[in-house]
Parts: C-alpha cells; structure tokens; sequence
C-alpha cells in the first residue's frame, strides 16, 4: 500500500491514509519532546530504532495472544497497520519506582514492586494528560466498563511477556505507557508504539537508563542508548 494524504501528525509519529480506509500507514521521525513539548530536540535514527523495535514487540506480544494494530513493517520508518479509534487513555504499568511515580510520592527511585501498578491518565493535550481512575474515565465516557477491564487485563499480560524478554536480554523492564484502540467492530486491540520513548529500561546490571530519560535529563548518549537497546533486540 502507498502513503495518500497526511491524516496526523504528533510529536514523533506521522499517520498517512492508504488507499484502505480500513488501514494507515505511521511514519517515525526523529524529533524529541519532554515535558509536554516544553523541551525540544532530535535524537538522530530514533524513529528507526522505535519503528523496528516496536513492530517486533508487536509481534511478539501477538504470537501471546494479545491482540495489536501490527499489519507490516514497510520500511526502516514506516509501517502498514490497521487504522483504530484511539481509546483517550494512556496506561502506565510500573514494576519499579522511577520518574513522576518517585516525585509524585516522595520515594526514591528502584524500589522494586511486589506487584506492577497501573494508573490511567486523560490523553489530552490541553489539560496536560491529567492522572484519572476507572470511575472518571466512564463519568467522562472515554470508554465503557467493559473496555477498561478489557485493557487492563492486556495491559499486565503485556508487562508479564515483555518484562520476561527484556530480562533476557539483560534489561529491567521499569515502567512504560501503552495506548490501546478500536477497530471498526469495536474490538480493542493494543495500539501506538513499544520502545525507549515509551518505555523505561534500564541495565540489570549497571542500573544504567537505556531510553528517553536521557535526553528528559540531560544525561548525554541518548543516540547510543538508543542504539543499544537496538542492539539487544536485534544482535545488530
């Protein structure tokens, strides 16, 4: 299929129409943002390490039964998948304390959980992606009952696979956002991307950040962060 029309374009992704109204082309670019777009930059070869990292955990996590908006990689950056209805929740799985979860609480970062938490906030850019529980988001009507059982129950099968495959390949699984959509018959289905933007990963055994926290804090090797988590997946 051949990218038409520019449908959206976020802070690292462009969506492209096909000749398929039921599918969209994505596009990764390079660009970085943090702090809700306060912070600006570009981390050279990002969305070729977040297009290919992502579809591959896309598929994994499919040969586990869950469900993804993966169709084909058509390139180093871009990838056929099938057009959804974003659900306006992000979900954020935690298996150790880092980032707002220590600010917000006054805790130290790289307390390991007895069990991951999740906790849902409003995507929505104006409001700053506000932090909200079930109760809001059916108050709001972001989604049906039903649908929030549905994605909380992919959202910590999802964390038990990829927290087992990083492991093995020497890497803590911390901390990530998904997003999940509809499809046209209403069946959610996990949606958006999988990798060092989305993700916290840091080394078992160097506790060394593997991902945008790097560029969030300035702490220099963004590019071969990235590069390296590349690597791990890919041997390449």
């Amino acid at each position: 299929m051949e990218k038409k029309e520019l449908l959206y374009e976020g802070k690292a992704k462009k969506v492209f129409a096909t000749e398929d109204e039921n599918y969209v082309i994505v596009s990764y670019k390079d660009d970085a943002t943090a702090f809700d777009g306060l912070k600006k930059g570009t981390i050279l070869g990002k969305g070729v390490v977040n297009n290919r990292m992502s579809n591959y955990l896309m598929q994994l996590l499919e040969k586990h039964g869950i469900p993804t908006h993966f169709v084909e990689e058509i390139d180093y950056r871009d990838t056929l998948v099938k057009k959804v209805q974003i659900v306006p929740l992000e979900v954020i799985i935690r298996n150790i304390s880092a980032g707002s979860f220590a600010k917000h609480y006054g805790v130290e970062e790289g307390i390991v959980f007895d069990e991951p938490t999740i906790e849902f906030s409003y995507k929505n850019d104006d409001l700053h992606d506000p932090l909200l529980n079930s109760y809001h988001a059916l108050a709001l009507k972001l989604a049906t009952k039903e649908e929030i059982n549905r994605i909380k129950e992919m959202a910590f099968e999802v964390n038990r696979v990829l927290k087992e495959y990083f492991l093995s390949l020497g890497v803590k699984l911390v901390d990530f956002k998904l997003e999940f959509g509809r499809l046209s018959d209403g069946t959610i289905v996990l949606a958006d991307e999988i990798s060092p933007d989305t993700c916290r990963f840091w080394d078992a055994k160097t506790n060394e950040k593997l991902d945008k926290d790097r560029f969030r804090r300035d702490l220099g090797g963004v590019e071969d962060a990235y590069r390296e988590m590349l690597h791990r997946v890919f041997g390449e």
